[in-house]
């Protein structure tokens, strides 16, 4: 059955192919890049071409574009099916570095423009009484690593949101879940912003061989397993394609690292069972 599909972030990397791959199954998608008419016009162009693909010229930070996007969806095909929020940005460094203006704009773009897609969007979903809501997340979410700290905040808090979502909603025939990328060569990861406070930077010379030894390690990941961002776009096709209901609450996408990240998700999986059961809740968790 031919589904109504919101993408953000689709000018490059994995919002550029999970577009491709839902479309391709005859899927209407609605695809999100921001400044179609400057940088990103050829990439926006290119994408238009796509059967069955509609860009929508989109600021995530803009609240009122945001609601420009779903009432131009709304007005066309009278319904949302599934939210993709793949759009985010990344920040490495130390935290110190990170002033209160760095925080914001990761958290604008990671978590609240997010949240407002979903708050959009949900209405729509309880009156057909199915939907889903895909949030793309990373391995950040389940471990906050050093120089990652506020990209990792970010990704904490949109799974939190996301978790406590998941068990309110799905009563409703609607599934909010999370998708855990690991470490994939797109563009987004040669985008890295840094924070603007560099007065810090002379105080943690200590630590300068470890970003170094980090990158490293990335590196050889990536020769030793050559990870295929085709990989997350697979997985969006993957949960849209299961029946409501059944869609795992995290779902990893990670040739590299992602047993260990599966792991940790299993182990607190086990606990948060727990904890529902212990305030009652526990007829939630089914």
């Amino acid at each position: 059955m031919k589904k109504v599909v919101l993408i953000t972030g689709t000018n490059s990397g994995f919002g550029w192919l999970t577009a491709h791959s839902v479309a391709a199954l005859g899927h209407k998608v609605y695809a999100t890049i921001r400044d179609t008419n400057g940088k990103n016009a050829e990439r926006a162009k290119a994408l238009a071409a796509v059967e069955n693909v509609t860009v929508l010229d989109v600021s995530l930070t803009d609240e009122a574009s945001l609601q420009n996007a779903i009432d131009t969806i709304i007005a066309a095909e009278g319904t949302i099916d599934v939210l993709v929020n793949n759009a985010g940005v990344s920040m490495f460094g130390v935290a110190e570095a990170s002033t209160a203006a760095d925080l914001q704009r990761m958290f604008d773009v990671n978590v609240i423009a997010p949240w407002r897609l979903m708050k959009m969007a949900l209405p729509y979903m309880r009156k057909q009484s199915e939907g889903l809501i895909i949030n793309v997340s990373s391995g950040f979410g389940t471990f906050s690593f050093p120089f990652s700290a506020i990209y990792g905040a970010s990704k904490f808090a949109l799974e939190g949101l996301v978790e406590g979502l998941h068990y309110e909603v799905r009563p409703l025939g609607i599934d909010a879940v999370i998708l855990q990328p690991g470490a994939f060569p797109t563009e987004m990861a040669q985008k890295n912003l840094a924070g603007s406070d560099t007065s810090v930077d002379e105080g943690y010379k200590i630590l300068e061989e470890y970003p170094q030894q980090m990158f490293a390690a990335i590196a050889q990941m990536f020769e030793k397993n050559q990870p295929d961002p085709q990989l997350v776009a697979d997985a969006v096709v993957d949960l849209i394609n299961l029946p409501k209901g059944e869609r795992p609450l995290r779902t990893v996408a990670d040739p590299s690292t992602g047993d260990i990240v599966r792991a940790a998700n299993d182990a607190v999986k086990v606990e948060f069972a727990n904890v529902m059961t212990a305030f009652g809740l526990k007829g939630l968790l089914y």
